[in-house]
């Protein structure tokens, strides 16, 4: 369908900063500051090896001096690069060629995972097996349907260099007792007093809070210091009139629309108004929070495109309140190929999280520099959620005697990377548009292609969690991360986040990873 406009979209702000250029990544040696020479990114990616795809030359390696033209063809994730025997040195590339062509990088879809001869050693980690490895079963080669393609995790025979600074770094952000219930509970008070006041609202009176975000999921970092909360509303027999072809903004119209009907107020040319409701929910908390005693909340400035109402607890708590509507309707068409977890987590457990209801937010898609202000997005959170929580292929991963995996760690070490780069680049807003859901999505299809629990033995994090940097850059280098539930929407598209954005990004977990991560700090 054609895309509405007219008094609906809004002007957004321009971006004023300008973007430096990605430099190339070259071999590890004395730290060096990554914005110091510039320069165009490679063209293409090594061969894949038989354990996953090799990064580009100099990934972890320490740098040559200017005069040095050789680098080392072979070398060990972490620290240090360590001799390797003169057999590793001369062995020969990979069966499989890669499928670059001369302009660049091909997107990860269309690449085949390359497998080298039986008894190769991994370029990308220079590590050869003491003892045969047994042959690669069913798991080893990823599904050839999935939308990106991700490295194969085959857990080493010892442990990755760097595995105890990433430790060190994850007791560092485990949240302490007296964190985890203080600001939960001044959480909750002010959430159930909002709950409360909504209740006796008209069109909101069946809202019913559902938890969602990070803090819920246990994947939270550093202080407890930033909650996500949904207060559901279900509208039943509604039509979806899908915008622009998106896959993820839709038009919401009701099948049948009886006066009495208490959103009918919300109507705007029979569709329910996104900004209508948006705005009458904001109305009934800003005035309600001034209810709220002997708790300081105030509401921060709307965010332009944003659905949350977003509160400042105490001058320390931030929680963003999302209004979502319920349909236990089927999911739309454009899922149909998303949640590829069958053969993670079973056909079976996706067909139960597939007849569970979905969620609409208030979300405005982006409409050339405005935004289109009536559409409401699709939200899966609830079943984000679920899959974190029960994560493993066993049913008894991560459980008290069942066995244990790296999977949170790593997307915790993720998230905590990204949010110090944040931080460290806060006054050039070059990172203001990457978001931890990013870092998730890329998360999730590493999973689904790496999904034996034994890939993820904890004595093998820095594999694990070297891997996971891996496809994220690729994921910025191809400018493709389509949401785990809707493929056909692309999170990196050029409409969402500009080249230079991401190339900056890129450059920058390059520097970080090639010097050991410094962002993390000295342990």
């Amino acid at each position: 369908m054609q895309p509405r406009h007219g008094k609906a979209t809004r002007r957004a702000s321009e971006a004023g900063a300008t973007v430096p250029e990605a430099s190339a990544r070259s071999a590890r040696g004395a730290r060096t500051d990554p914005n110091e020479s510039p320069a165009a990114p490679e063209a293409a990616l090594p061969e894949a090896g038989k354990f996953g795809p090799a990064r580009k030359s100099g990934s972890r390696q320490k740098k040559s001096p200017p005069d040095t033209q050789e680098r080392s063809p072979v070398r060990a994730t972490g620290a240090r690069a360590k001799k390797v025997p003169q057999r590793a040195q001369d062995a020969g590339p990979s069966d499989a060629t890669s499928a670059t062509g001369a302009e660049g990088l091909e997107p990860p879809a269309a690449r085949e995972s390359a497998f080298s001869r039986a008894g190769s050693c991994r370029q990308r980690y220079a590590r050869c097996s003491p003892k045969p490895r047994p042959p690669p079963g069913p798991w080893d080669r990823p599904s050839p349907d999935l939308p990106v393609s991700a490295p194969i995790l085959v857990p080493p025979y010892d442990a990755a260099p760097g595995t105890r600074k990433l430790r060190a770094v994850l007791e560092k952000l485990r949240l302490s007792r007296l964190d985890l219930s203080s600001a939960p509970k001044v959480v909750n008070g002010v959430v159930g007093h909002l709950l409360h006041r909504l209740k006796f609202e008209s069109g909101f009176g069946g809202v019913e809070r559902l938890h969602t975000g990070s803090y819920y999921e246990h994947v939270k970092i550093s202080a407890p210091n930033e909650f996500d909360v949904m207060f559901k509303l279900e509208v039943p027999r509604i039509q979806l009139e899908e915008y622009s072809n998106t896959g993820a903004y839709y038009f919401v119209k009701f099948k049948r629309n009886p006066k009495e009907n208490p959103l009918s107020q919300f109507l705007e040319d029979e569709i329910l108004s996104a900004s209508k409701m948006l705005s009458k929910f904001r109305k009934i908390i800003k005035e309600e929070i001034n209810n709220i005693k002997d708790t300081d909340v105030i509401m921060k400035r709307k965010r332009p495109g944003s659905p949350a109402v977003t509160l400042l607890i105490n001058e320390e708590i931030s929680v963003d309140i999302t209004l979502a509507l319920e349909s236990k309707s089927s999911w739309p068409a454009s899922t149909q190929e998303g949640l590829p977890i069958k053969n993670w987590l079973s056909a079976k457990v996706r067909q139960q999280l597939r007849l569970k209801p979905f969620y609409l937010v208030p979300k405005h898609a982006k409409e050339g520099n405005g935004f289109q202000e009536e559409t409401w997005r699709l939200s899966f959170s609830h079943i984000e959620k679920e899959i974190l929580s029960n994560h493993g292929k066993s049913k008894t991963c991560c459980e008290n005697k069942g066995m244990k995996c790296c999977r949170k760690d790593c997307l915790k070490l993720m998230k905590y990377l990204l949010e110090q780069l944040k931080e460290k680049f806060k006054d050039k807003k070059h990172l203001e548009k990457f978001s931890s859901y990013h870092v998730k999505t890329a998360f999730f299809y590493i999973c689904t292609q790496n999904p034996e629990d034994s890939q993820w033995d904890p004595k093998d994090l820095g594999l694990c969690f070297d891997n996971c940097v891996t496809y994220f850059l690729e994921c910025l280098g191809t400018e493709k991360l389509p949401n785990y539930f809707i493929p056909g929407f692309n999170l990196f598209s050029s409409d969402l986040i500009e080249k230079k954005s991401k190339e900056f990004l890129s450059k920058q977990i390059e520097y970080e990873r090639n010097n050991e991560f410094p962002v993390f700090g000295e342990f």
